[in-house]
């Protein structure tokens, strides 16, 4: 399907080509890594051109869709929570919407979930709603041991501030609560 190659090359492309943009710009390039927006872009990336790689040789294998499901499911956890939490809590958009951040926060996202719910997608059960949970949960635990229990002089910053006033509990039940939220969603439509 011409419109499923169309849109997952644009993914890939406009994904791939953000991370690039912004790593000669971070003061501290494996910084970049450690954002779950960039993470789970790349998780969306790779799904985009085993899409792509598939259809050009005719057939759309389940696992390239159930990963596909997986990246979309990453990937909007990032665009609901730039727009539900992080833009609120910092009392700006302009920040997480300018340049390569608008690729990785806002259209790739909403290209993938396009991409997925009209081209991509195939029937799968329903516990396959906890792959698409899996990314923020794994990304959730390391991110608390890092934020939280890792050794003082290896922590890394909270700059999520989902610690903020140790109330760590709360937020990654609700961060892992909205990714499931999201991939029955993304599930049942």
């Amino acid at each position: 399907m011409i419109a499923s190659i169309i849109l997952n090359i644009l993914i890939f492309a406009g994904i791939i080509g953000a991370i690039l943009w912004a790593l000669p710009k971070a003061e501290q390039k494996r910084i970049v890594f450690r954002y779950f927006t960039v993470l789970s872009n790349l998780l969306c990336a790779a799904a985009s051109a085993a899409v792509v790689i598939a259809r050009i040789a005719g057939a759309l294998p389940a696992w390239v869709s159930i990963l596909k499901y997986v990246g979309t499911c990453a990937v909007t956890v990032t665009l609901l929570t730039v727009f539900l939490f992080l833009a609120p809590s910092l009392g700006s958009f302009k920040d997480l919407l300018q340049a390569q951040d608008f690729l990785l926060h806002c259209l790739c996202p909403v290209l993938a979930i396009v991409s997925y719910v009209f081209f991509d997608q195939i029937k799968m059960s329903f516990g396959f709603v906890l792959l698409g949970t899996l990314p923020v949960l794994l990304y959730g635990i390391y991110y608390l041991y890092r934020v939280v229990y890792a050794p003082q002089e290896k922590r890394w910053e909270d700059f999520y501030t989902f610690n903020r006033g140790g109330k760590w509990p709360i937020a990654f039940a609700a961060m892992v609560l909205a990714a499931f939220v999201i991939s029955v969603v993304l599930w049942a439509v």
